[in-house]
C-alpha cells in the first residue's frame, strides 16, 4: 500500500520513476515548488518524513539515521533543508548491500556543491519533474505522440480548437493544486507562487524583493528572446543605469539567474547546430524560459481576457506553453538529452523555435504558431533549416526525423505537401 494522495493524477514520469527505483538505491525528484514532486513520490512510497517541519529537522540534524526509518520506498521530503543528508543517503544505500528502491528524495532547490562531498553517482539517480503538461491535466487528447513522430507514426484528422480555451490554459498553468479550481480562482496560484518565492528569496540573492521582482518582470517581458545583460540591467535600474554601477549590476544578474535556476523556476534554451561539436552550441546566447507560462502572465499582469485583446502577447505566452509541454514530453523519452529543448538561430536571420535532439543523433525542428494564418511562415522557416542542414555534404548532417508546426488554432491535424506536420497543442503527448 502506498501513500498516494486521493487527488493525485498520474504523471508521464511515473513509469520512469518506477524504472529508476528498480535500478538505483535512491531517486531524487527535483523541480519547482508546487509542481507535484511530493504527491508523485508518495504515490510510489510506503512511508515518509518531511524536513520542512522545524521540530523534525532538529531531530534529524542530531541523528541522520532517523531520516531513513520507515517502510521502503521511503520519502525524505525537502531533504535539502539538511544538505548533509545527501552523503548520509549515499552511505545508507551502500550499507543496504545492493538493495534497490530504498529512498525517494524530493526538493525544490539545489544545495551548494560545497555542502555535499559526493555526487551520488551509481547510488542516487535524478528525475526532473515540471508542472503538468496539457496531456497530464486532461486538456490534450494525446492523439499525436512525440516519440511516435520520431518513429514515423502519424495520422491526420479533423480537430476542434479554441483560442479562448488556450488563453485560459496559459493563465491557469500546470499546477496540480489548481486542477479542481474554477479558472478564475486558479489564476491566484501563479500570483501567490511568485509572492511566496520573492518574499523568501529576495533578500538572499544579492538584492531586495523589489529588484528581484523587476528582474523577473524583465525576463517575462523578454520571453522568447535571447535577452542581453544590458537590457536586463536597464530594466532593473528603472532607467537609472550608469557605468559606475555596471559591474555590480552584472554580478546581481548572475546571482539572480543562479538562484532562479537553482529553484527550477527558469530553464535555459541553448543554441543548436547539427554538427555535435559545433561552436554554435556553446556560443549562441541562451533563451531563458519560465517553467510554466502562467508565471509569465502573472508577472506581466495579463489575464485571459487581456491575451485575447493582444495577439502579440498571446503569441509569446503560447510559445511558453508549448515549450513547457515539449520539455515534459521529450524528458519522457529514454534517449532524450538532459536539457531536451534547444533552438536554432544563424546570421541569415533564420530562427526555429525548438529543436529536439536525441542521443542517437535523430533530431526534429518545431515552429510554434498561435493560429493557422502563421503556419505558412513556420513551414518556410523549417524548410530553410532543412535545406541548410543538407547543403554541406562534408558535415554529414542527418535529415530531420520530422518537422512540425505546433499550433493553437487550426481545423486539421495534418501533414502538408512539403512533409511538415501541423499539430494542435491540444493533440500532443509524449
Amino acid at each position: 500500500m502506498t501513500l498516494r494522495n486521493s487527488k493525485y493524477k498520474d504523471r508521464l514520469l511515473d513509469k520512469k520513476l518506477e524504472k529508476h527505483l528498480r535500478a538505483f538505491g535512491a531517486v531524487e525528484i527535483v523541480g519547482s515548488m508546487w509542481c507535484g514532486k511530493t504527491w508523485m513520490a508518495e504515490s510510489h512510497a510506503r512511508s515518509k518524513i518531511n524536513l520542512s517541519n522545524a521540530g523534525t529537522r532538529a531531530l534529524i540534524e542530531a541523528d541522520h539515521n532517523l531520516a531513513f526509518e520507515g517502510m521502503k520506498p521511503h520519502v525524505i521530503d525537502e531533504w535539502q533543508e539538511i544538505p548533509s543528508l545527501w552523503d548520509a543517503t549515499r552511505l545508507a544505500v551502500d550499507a543496504a548491500d545492493g538493495e534497490r528502491g530504498l529512498f525517494i528524495l524530493t526538493g525544490s532547490s539545489t544545495p551548494k556543491k560545497t555542502e555535499t562531498s559526493h555526487s551520488g553517482t551509481g547510488r542516487i539517480s535524478r528525475i526532473h519533474l515540471r508542472p503538468m503538461s496539457l496531456f497530464e491535466t486532461g486538456d490534450s487528447d494525446g492523439f499525436v505522440s512525440l516519440s511516435g513522430l520520431f518513429d514515423g507514426t502519424f495520422q491526420s484528422r479533423r480537430v476542434c480548437t479554441d483560442l479562448h480555451g488556450i488563453a485560459n490554459l496559459i493563465c491557469k498553468g500546470g499546477w496540480p493544486g489548481a486542477l479542481h479550481l474554477d479558472s478564475n480562482d486558479a489564476e491566484l496560484i501563479p500570483n501567490q507562487y511568485l509572492d511566496t518565492f520573492i518574499s523568501s528569496i529576495g533578500n538572499k540573492s544579492g538584492g531586495n524583493e523589489h529588484k528581484l521582482r523587476r528582474f523577473l518582470v524583465s525576463l517575462a517581458r523578454n520571453s522568447g528572446q535571447a535577452v542581453t545583460y544590458n537590457t536586463i540591467s536597464s530594466d532593473i535600474a528603472e532607467g537609472d543605469f550608469g557605468s559606475s554601477k555596471e559591474l555590480a549590476t552584472r554580478q546581481s544578474i548572475e546571482t539572480y539567474l543562479d538562484t532562479l535556476k537553482g529553484r527550477f523556476l527558469i530553464e535555459d534554451i541553448c543554441g543548436w547546430d547539427a554538427p555535435i561539436r559545433s561552436k554554435s552550441r556553446v556560443r549562441v546566447k541562451p533563451k531563458r524560459s519560465f517553467v510554466d507560462p502562467s508565471l509569465v502572465a502573472a508577472l506581466l499582469g495579463a489575464d485571459k481576457s487581456r491575451l485575447l485583446q493582444d495577439g502579440q502577447l498571446f503569441g509569446k505566452l503560447f510559445e511558453e506553453l508549448c515549450l513547457r509541454d515539449l520539455r515534459v514530453y521529450a524528458s519522457c523519452m529514454e534517449s532524450a538529452l538532459p536539457n531536451p529543448i534547444m533552438y536554432y538561430r544563424d546570421s541569415d536571420n533564420l530562427e526555429v523555435d525548438a529543436i529536439i535532439e536525441l542521443r542517437d543523433g535523430r533530431w526534429a525542428g518545431i515552429e510554434i504558431k498561435l493560429s493557422e494564418n502563421k503556419v505558412a511562415d513556420g513551414i518556410g522557416n523549417l524548410l530553410r533549416l532543412k535545406k541548410k542542414m543538407a547543403s554541406n555534404p562534408l558535415a554529414q548532417n542527418p535529415d530531420p526525423a520530422f518537422m512540425a508546426v505546433l499550433v493553437g488554432m487550426t481545423e486539421f491535424c495534418r501533414k502538408t505537401p512539403e512533409g511538415i506536420y501541423v499539430i494542435p497543442c491540444t493533440s500532443l503527448t509524449a
